[in-house]
């Protein structure tokens, strides 16, 4: 039996819709995905407490659409992430590992370290910004609530491309 594709998500994403105050949302714009968190990320993004309470929060009262998992490579794929791990954080080094080896899609906007290998390794990938584009599309989310978020994630100490979701331009389509 094939297993069904999920989203696993990286240290900015979640923090992202954190700092905009949608965190709860993101698990909605995909309603056809599971979403993962690794347990690398995880203990990079609740070393804050409050980031802390609301994904442990969202864990427990939404095991149904978010699971934190261990990432425990094996074999080659060990070695790839020690590879990727001389020059990358060790939460996109594991997403982009277990994505490649589940066929999976990777939830993080860090493109600069991101897109070649998801591109070589034919791995899809959202960003913040293309999931906030999807919220748009979708009509959960107004345009100014879009511009909203980007503006209080860009406050709160985050970088985000730009101020105007009308007007981007999604990296890719799932």
């Amino acid at each position: 039996m094939a297993t069904k594709t999920k989203i696993v998500l990286d240290a900015d994403v979640i923090i992202h819709f954190i700092k905009g105050g949608q965190f709860s949302l993101l698990l909605n714009i995909f309603p056809e995905y599971e979403y993962l968190i690794l347990d690398v990320v995880y203990n990079e993004v609740t070393v804050n407490r409050g980031s802390k309470t609301q994904i442990d929060n969202t864990l427990l009262h939404f095991s149904n659409r978010i699971s934190k998992i261990t990432f425990a490579p094996q074999g080659e794929s060990r070695l790839e992430y020690a590879k990727l791990l001389s020059t990358l954080g060790r939460g996109e080094s594991a997403c982009m590992v277990f994505c490649r080896d589940n066929n999976d899609v990777l939830g993080s906007s860090n493109l600069r370290d991101i897109k070649e290998y998801c591109e070589r390794n034919q791995i899809t990938y959202l960003t913040t910004l293309d999931f906030l584009y999807y919220a748009y599309i979708r009509k959960m989310l107004t345009k100014d609530e879009c511009d909203t978020f980007i503006s209080d994630v860009v406050a709160n100490g985050s970088r985000l491309p730009m101020t105007d979701i009308s007007v981007y331009v999604p990296t890719c389509r799932i």
